[in-house]
């Protein structure tokens, strides 16, 4: 029986979306429930589960078309089996006709192969632009695997003297040496809102430093236990998500949003934790986290953070975030000026850790491990003092971390 598969529902007020990977060929068996196809909306990608066991019978809507939300774009052949391939004809081969002595025989044409890619090479095709015909497969039968894609994409131009001057490149086109690749939905959607937190929103930023030291010997004594007790590491995230509760508790203008000619303060804290995933940078959203303990906390984040890396991140795991920390450390940033989340008023910048020379309480010249931390607010509703003393006291939870109820 054939099944149509459909684009799912992509949350409240979606309508469209763009057909991103196929994780499976024409003809390929499919298990219940295995992903087929990536659908990519403005906030989300998800992949469409296979609603039952057979073969992908049809694809009708291929990566980079625009869909709409119930549109059909294949066909699932239900309990079917893939095919091997026309073989020889059994019983023997046929007389061959009888050819002019004159005449050369023509060789019968060779049977097309039905070139076949892995989900990684599919889903990097996709993210650049490039078509599986212009990939020459090494594998099996021409199967393309991810290093031929990229293979493909590092191949070089043709040599600069046979290029010949480089004429001027009108406005939107694509020179040479070029590639032009279509912005997913979700990169539209980041650039979309940057801009609009740029241009609504008075943003202005400041700046500290945080002494990690204690933090450091705390998850140094008590991370095996820690591990041992909750199946999860201890990271830095619980630690400022804590510090960041507690000052907001004390600032909530920085927990707050201008709508239309009213401020709305929030008495929830849903922490939103920047994470790159598979598509790009996203925001999933710790909820409640001034009721989540040290360990619900970092088990939360990583269950969001392998949903980013696996394209699994839903609408409601984006949504109704209060305040932002972005950890910019991670990649070896030592200092930016994190842009703000909309309609959210505050971002915290964490940064990376890196020994400095600092004066110690004696007078001494001693080294310590330092983070510098910003934050960036929207300068409509929050002062410059409370910006401040918000951060002074993100400071001043992290480096005693002591006071913060911690369940090792």
């Amino acid at each position: 029986m054939s099944i149509q598969l459909k684009v799912p529902s992509l949350g409240e007020s979606v309508t469209q979306a763009t057909v991103g990977a196929w994780l499976k060929g024409e003809g390929e068996p499919v298990q219940l429930d295995e992903p087929i196809v990536e659908v990519e909306s403005e906030k989300a990608t998800v992949a469409l589960p296979a609603p039952a066991a057979g073969v992908l019978l049809r694809v009708l809507k291929r990566t980079g078309d625009t869909v709409a939300v119930g549109e059909v774009i294949g066909e699932l052949e239900e309990g079917a089996v893939a095919k091997a391939g026309n073989g020889a004809p059994k019983g023997g081969a046929a007389a061959a006709p009888a050819v002019p002595p004159a005449a050369t025989p023509t060789p019968p044409p060779a049977p097309a192969v039905a070139r076949r890619a892995p989900p990684s090479a599919r889903r990097l095709m996709a993210e650049r632009g490039v078509s599986l015909e212009q990939v020459a497969g090494r594998g099996p039968a021409g199967r393309v695997g991810k290093e031929d894609v990229i293979r493909a994409l590092e191949a070089p131009s043709a040599p600069a003297e046979a290029r010949g001057p480089a004429a001027p490149v009108p406005p939107g086109e694509v020179g040479p040496r070029e590639r032009a690749v279509p912005m997913t939905p979700l990169r539209r959607t980041v650039a979309r809102r940057l801009v609009e937190a740029q241009r609504t929103a008075a943003i202005l930023t400041t700046f500290n430093e945080i002494d990690m030291s204690r933090v450091l010997a705390l998850r140094q004594e008590h991370g095996e236990a820690f591990l041992a007790k909750h199946g999860v590491k201890l990271g830095f995230m619980s630690f400022f998500a804590k510090a960041a509760v507690e000052a907001l508790r004390a600032f909530p203008s920085v927990n707050a949003e201008v709508r239309g000619t009213d401020v709305v303060y929030k008495d929830h804290y849903d922490i939103g934790v920047a994470v790159g995933g598979g598509k790009g940078l996203v925001v999933p959203v710790i909820r409640d986290a001034d009721l989540l303990s040290f360990a619900e906390i970092e088990k939360t984040l990583g269950e969001l953070a392998r949903k980013a890396r696996e394209n699994r991140i839903t609408m409601d795991d984006l949504a109704g975030g209060t305040f932002t920390i972005s950890n910019g450390g991670i990649y070896g940033s030592l200092l930016s000026t994190p842009i703000l989340n909309p309609p959210q008023s505050g971002i915290l910048g964490l940064h990376k850790i890196e020994k400095r020379a600092v004066v110690g309480e004696d007078d001494q010249i001693v080294a310590r491990p330092m983070m510098y931390v910003a934050l960036s607010y929207d300068h409509r509703i929050v002062d410059g003092r409370e910006a401040v003393s918000f951060l002074v006291k993100v400071k001043e939870a992290v480096e005693d971390p002591e006071r913060i109820l911690l369940e090792v």
